[in-house]
């Protein structure tokens, strides 16, 4: 058997004995449970005296329905009686859907009434979720907390909860000697149904008991599903319902004020500037199906920094869509066509950074804008009773014009980002009574370049099938999807893109790629093939491949970190669901991958173990590790040949107190080692949470890294007619503090607050260059350079290689160090449902340095002494429904 069959078979008998050990503390066997649909019916309501939301239900209309109840226990003991019951009823009329709940409490004093803001989900609740269109795959989720927090949720994919949805819904909670009870009204308008006259709908009702962490269910639903809206219950009763087009409009106004340190003689940095702006939001529906939602002149001042990072690899870094326009409904428009952030839409690409600038000889001073304007975006999407899922996304930017005055004083405008045209068309299918679904995708970005910025595409196309099959009541599972790209452009363009970090045509022992100048064009293909197990029972298991072919492009519209890989990898997994004297639930699971390039070459192959424990005090405890005998990166010397890293371990052990707590903390930590010292890699994490008093929840999370390496890549220079990598030993460290506070003085009136402080700071020496890049020994590797041959001053050190007493080339001291802090504090005020005004403080600095100076004067220098840009904001949007 070869060393790496050993180590896998190694790492599975672990598994198997970490599963006994866990069986043997079972008190009880898990089952594989099945649980009967439950029913029930509703009634009208329309002609009666209305039903006024103040959380008492003591209104005549309610006594139209009996109350159901015998909620069952989901988590953590499943299927048993819960500690307190729970009560519904849901009546309706023309216009809305009322639902009443009771939450039994025998002490009242128990129930914990903590504020947060929307969708916070603090304390006791209980929530709803209606499958209207009864397909086991979409849901509208409404949480009423007991202090009176909303959240709502869309859920998509039968089991993807997208929480960015914020429809406009009525309710009142009230605290008595039986517990405690909610009332909510909810707008027909805000909910997709048919029109047939008798529906079905799906609904599941779960409470959490905060008291002891507990979750019941209205339908009972066995412990780690398949998925969430195929396990609903039923909601009989409606009759002559009748479809409403959703119709509302949003206009607001913004007024910006902006203060900063000004810079003398430059008439774009006197220290203050500000605007004033107006747009408009809208939601119109084409039928109850189907939605168009639009945007003019959209803003995001709101909206929370980046989280500071640095990257030494060359590769993009990936941020979050945070937006509220893209973010609303964006599971639509998905298409993760990986494992891993690789997609064909990200929404980023629109109004991203300007990708021209306006710097250059004979130019003083430059106002270059941060943003792309966006002038307009359409979405439009929904789903139909009989199972299609629509989605189509337009949106346009605008030349973008950076103000330029040279040194003459000439003041110019210089194009730094062509008007742009995105499209997007997505569209699924369900069949096979909705355990199957085909779908498929279209991206399209159109730039009128009038005849600047030779290196950007013309047109970029991408295209996408995807399936997923589920059998035998969804326990096993079959999904794939295939993806086809083609850019356009000039010969400058192309040529950049196959250059370029995530291609790297222009590999110096790559046989199967080569760099054409003269190619306007580039097609590529990518896809992914999976099956499994993923319900019933205590074991789940996954295997899968995928591949991107080295042509394959998306960073038009999409996102693509690296192309040219070829990856196999496989998951086993075991549950324990029962909870004993000494956790309440736990899993323990295997992966294992291996990666390729479109060459052949055997790059990579990892096993990992990964097990997770919540205790019976519900503490939970995080842990496992990592084996890597086999580390080849293609793109470590940015084009050069392929790279050998040495053999990798690395563990991890992360735990936390129970959350509930007024008092909580998480602490973690990462060891990875490589032999020979090749590098290491420690990480330190550690989160404070404090709630006081319920309405105002604090944390502090502090992470610091380390990262030595002895081959971090630096330049590449030309000797003796040859190629030189240079590489250099760094000492890289990172510090990052985020700290959250957030005060709710009632549900709809809330005051926020982040800041972080980012600091990294990278520290080379003893440089050396790549003698045998493939080479299993570092000191076969590389060569490091003697002290006869390296000569430093402080700022470039010059290198006489072959000692002759000339210098031969060099290379410019790469420490430096990073300094960014970011804040926000945000007051919001909903002063009615989905009319909002918000008042916002944003503060930001950037700070260079070098990175042989120590965290206590970067702080110092880089960070204290500099005056930090201000951003003072007020917004107010009302929302007209008709």
């Amino acid at each position: 058997m070869s060393l790496p069959g050993k180590r896998f078979s190694l790492l599975l008998f672990s598994l198997l004995i970490c599963s006994q050990l866990f069986s043997q503390a079972n008190s009880k066997p898990d089952l594989d449970l099945g649980f009967a649909k439950r029913s029930y019916t509703t009634t009208s309501v329309e002609g009666k005296e209305s039903i006024k939301i103040d959380g008492l239900i003591d209104d005549a209309a309610w006594d139209a329905v009996e109350w159901t109840s015998d909620y069952v226990e989901f988590q953590p003991d499943n299927n048993t009686h819960p500690t307190q019951q729970t009560k519904m009823k849901i009546v309706y009329d023309d216009s809305n859907l009322y639902v009443a709940f009771r939450c039994y409490e025998s002490n009242p004093e128990n129930i914990v009434q903590r504020m947060g803001r929307r969708d916070d989900f603090p304390g006791d609740w209980v929530e709803l979720n209606i499958d209207s269109y009864n397909d086991d795959r979409t849901a509208f989720s409404f949480t009423i907390s007991a202090s009176g927090v909303k959240g709502d949720e869309f859920v998509s994919n039968n089991s993807n909860f997208d929480s960015s949805w914020n429809p406009i819904w009525y309710l009142k909670t009230n605290i008595d000697e039986e517990g405690w009870t909610a009332e909510v009204k909810i707008p027909l308008s805000q909910l997709r149904f048919s029109n047939e006259k008798d529906q079905v709908w799906g609904i599941q009702s779960t409470r959490r008991y905060f008291n002891k962490e507990e979750r019941s269910t209205w339908q009972p639903v066995p412990p780690n599903p398949a998925g969430w809206v195929s396990e609903f219950g039923e909601l009989r009763g409606l009759k002559d319902l009748k479809p409403q087009k959703q119709l509302e409009i949003q206009p607001y106004t913004v007024g910006r004020y902006n203060s900063y340190e000004s810079e003398k003689g430059n008439p774009f940095r006197d220290g203050r500037d500000g605007d004033l702006t107006a747009g408009l939001d809208a939601k119109i529906g084409v039928t109850n199906d189907l939605t168009v939602d639009l945007t003019i002149n959209p803003d995001f001042g709101q909206v929370d920094a980046d989280p500071g990072a640095v990257a030494l690899d060359g590769f993009e870094i990936f941020f979050e869509e945070r937006r509220p326009f893209f973010v609303e409904n964006k599971s639509v428009f998905d298409y993760s066509f990986t494992d891993s952030q690789d997609n064909l839409f990200f929404s980023r690409r629109i109004g991203r950074n300007p990708q021209g600038n306006a710097y250059g000889p004979n130019v003083a001073y430059v106002d270059q804008p941060q943003n792309t304007t966006i002038l307009g975006a359409a979405k439009f999407s929904g789903k139909t009773r009989n199972g299609w899922t629509l989605g189509i996304l337009e949106s346009v930017t605008g030349r973008e014009y950076a103000d330029v005055i040279m040194n003459n004083e000439k003041e110019e405008e210089v194009l730094v980002e062509p008007l742009t045209n995105y499209f997007v068309g997505r569209v699924q299918k369900d069949f096979n009574e909705r355990n199957s679904y085909i779908g498929g995708i279209f991206t399209g970005v159109h730039r009128n370049l009038e005849n600047s910025f030779p290196s950007l595409h013309t047109q970029a196309y991408s295209g996408g099938l995807d399936f997923r099959h589920n059998w035998n009541d969804r326990k096993y599972y079959i999904e794939g999807n295939a993806v086809l790209s083609h850019v356009k452009g000039s010969e400058e363009a192309i040529e950049a893109t196959q250059n370029s970090i995530v291609h790297l045509f222009q590999r110096a022992d790559a046989d199967h790629v080569d760099v054409d100048g003269d190619r306007t064009s580039l097609t590529g293909t990518g896809g992914k093939f999976e099956f499994g197990k993923s319900s019933v029972g205590n074991w789940r298991y996954q295997l899968g491949a995928k591949w991107i072919s080295p042509e394959l492009e998306l960073n038009d519209i999409g996102f693509l970190r690296q192309a040219d890989e070829v990856r196999q990898y496989a998951q086993v997994r075991r549950l324990f669901n029962k909870p004993t004297n000494w956790y309440r639930r736990a899993s323990i699971s295997l992966d294992q991958f291996s990666a390729y390039d479109f060459e052949g070459n055997y790059n990579r192959i990892q096993y990992e173990l990964q097990a997770f424990v919540n205790y019976k005090n519900n503490w939970w405890s995080e842990f496992g590790g990592a084996h890597k005998p086999r580390i080849f990166i293609n793109s470590f010397l940015r084009g050069g040949p392929r790279w050998r890293y040495n053999e990798e371990n690395y563990v991890y052990l992360f735990s936390g107190t129970d959350q509930r707590k007024a008092f909580s903390v998480k602490a973690g930590h990462v060891n990875s080692m490589a032999k020979q010292d090749n590098f290491d890699f420690r990480l330190y994490r550690t989160t404070f949470t404090y709630q006081p008093f319920n309405s105002l929840n604090m944390s502090l999370d502090v992470q610091y890294t380390e990262n030595p390496n002895k081959t971090q890549y630096v330049t590449q220079k030309n000797f003796d007619g040859q190629d030189r990598y240079i590489l250099g030993e760094i000492d890289q460290k990172m510090l990052s503090t985020t700290f959250r506070l957030n005060y709710s003085i009632n549900p709809n009136l809330t005051l926020q607050y982040y800041g972080q402080p980012f600091i990294f700071k990278a520290d080379y020496s003893s440089l050396n260059y790549v003698n045998d890049p493939v080479a299993a020994d570092l000191n076969n590797r590389v060569t490091w350079y003697s002290d006869d041959q390296i000569d430093f001053d402080g700022n470039v050190y010059r290198i006489d290689e072959d000692r002759n007493g000339s210098v031969d080339y060099t290379v410019l001291n790469p420490d430096f160090s990073f300094v960014q802090f970011r804040s926000n504090l945000v007051a919001r005020w909903e002063y009615i449902p989905g009319s909002e005004i918000f008042l916002v403080w944003s503060q930001g600095i950037n700070g260079f340095g070098n990175g042989d100076d120590d965290f206590n004067t970067i702080i110092d220098h880089q960070l204290l002494r500099q005056k930090p840009q201000n951003t003072f904001l007020i917004k107010a949007t009302y929302r007209f429904m008709m």
